[in-house]
């Protein structure tokens, strides 16, 4: 990266993965800004000194991954609702003072693709059930809970994850361990798988989907495959269906504009761009 530009990175260990620089170097050309988007690969033994000297680093803002986005919005001086919500921030900034300020945008990209593919789908507020108790789901509970969802069933092999989301989120949300899932799929209106579970080179995720209403939503954040066993035995008895890579790109978004001044768009050809280097599609 050059020193006259404006530069954000994706920071935490390891970012060699990473699709963020390019999402971002998508909207920087698309826009015409004159900006980078890098990679900083932040040794664990490093990672409090990191955050906590965030201004040192010469970057105007950064994406956290797993497994600093605590340590990060321990490091901030302030957090959006979410990212206090989460205790975890995976967008940094520094504002006009020099302060570091952090959000997590993992539910607001959740929404973004669900907005995006399935418009209207929170037009009612109904019930949820989450599969999984990990960071993901976390994000997602703040998400449908913002949007009005009346319960929200976290659904964990080990309830106890379960029911520590329950004891951050509290009214509205209800932990249940996987025995329970045939009779809670009955009231759903919504189904999200958050777990690996279903993804290329993981276990199946074994689910029976007949209890669950023909009109519920489902989506799964796994998008490796693009369209997971979970979304094909939806598609197959006539639920709508949303992919999970949209959760991704819009996740981006408002990190995008907080650094750049300019509010992007996921646009189709972005889609099909990240699919290709994922090795989704050819």
């Amino acid at each position: 990266m050059s020193g006259s530009v404006r530069k954000a990175a994706i920071t935490g260990h390891p970012v060699s993965h990473s699709r963020s620089p390019l999402i971002h170097g998508y909207w920087l050309a698309k826009h015409g800004i004159e900006g980078e988007y890098g990679r900083v690969d932040v040794p664990p033994e490093n990672a409090e000194h990191f955050y906590e000297h965030f201004a040192d680093a010469g970057l105007i803002g950064a994406n956290v991954t797993v497994p600093f986005k605590e340590i990060a919005a321990r490091a901030c001086d302030w957090l959006d609702d979410a990212a206090r919500a989460m205790g975890a921030a995976n967008t940094l900034w520094l504002d006009e003072t020099g302060r570091l300020c952090g959000a997590n945008t993992d539910g607001l990209g959740f929404l973004g693709n669900l907005d995006q593919l399935a418009p209207n789908w929170d037009e009612t507020p109904g019930t949820a059930v989450v599969l999984g108790a990990g960071g993901a789901a976390r994000a997602i509970v703040w998400a449908l809970l913002s949007r009005n969802c009346t319960e929200v069933h976290i659904v964990n092999r080990t309830r106890e994850k379960a029911e520590k989301i329950v004891e951050e989120f509290g009214t509205g949300t209800i932990a249940h361990g996987w025995d329970n899932l045939g009779t809670i799929l009955a009231q759903a209106d919504v189904l999200v798988n958050t777990t690996s579970l279903g993804m290329t080179g993981k276990p199946p995720l074994e689910i029976d989907l007949s209890g669950l209403p023909q009109n519920a939503l489902v989506n799964d954040i796994v998008y490796s495959p693009l369209e997971t066993d979970l979304l094909k035995q939806a598609a197959a008895r006539g639920n709508p269906t949303v992919d999970g890579i949209g959760m991704l790109l819009h996740q981006a978004v408002p990190a995008f504009e907080r650094w750049f001044g300019e509010r992007p768009v996921v646009t189709d050809e972005l889609r099909t761009l990240a699919l290709k280097d994922l090795g989704v599609i050819v």
